[in-house]
């Protein structure tokens, strides 16, 4: 199996209002967010990718567009935790990428949080 990965980075506010109003993650904050992308192949294209890096600019495009500089309430429907970012995020892209295999949203150097679906014997989610 190969497996590639890319990063983006975006900046952006959120709050997390199912907490507890004691909680600081409740109140508006930022992060200065890193998504990594992971996408797996059996086997390569002519090229000898998975995916040639550059034909990943739509979730770049996509990030800068919607993301970037954004209060991610105003964007999402479900919390906005890095968890509901991964999937969100997975969910937007696996279609035009099939060989997307998982998302990773880095909140600080130090956490992050990874969407990555199961599949059944039949490979469907």
């Amino acid at each position: 199996m190969y497996t590639i990965t890319k990063e983006f980075s975006f900046c952006a506010s959120h709050q997390l209002t199912q907490l507890p109003t004691n909680h600081p993650c409740r109140r508006a904050h930022g992060h200065n967010y890193i998504i990594v992308i992971e996408l797996q192949s059996a086997t390569l294209g002519e090229e000898g990718f998975v995916v040639d890096y550059r034909k990943l600019n739509l979730i770049k495009d996509f990030i800068d567009e919607h993301l970037d500089h954004r209060h991610l309430n105003d964007v999402m429907t479900e919390p906005t935790t890095a968890e509901n970012i991964a999937k969100y995020i997975f969910e937007l892209f696996n279609k035009t990428y099939p060989q997307l295999s998982a998302v990773t949203v880095k909140e600080t150097l130090k956490t992050a949080a990874r969407y990555e679906p199961i599949y059944d014997e039949g490979g469907k989610k």
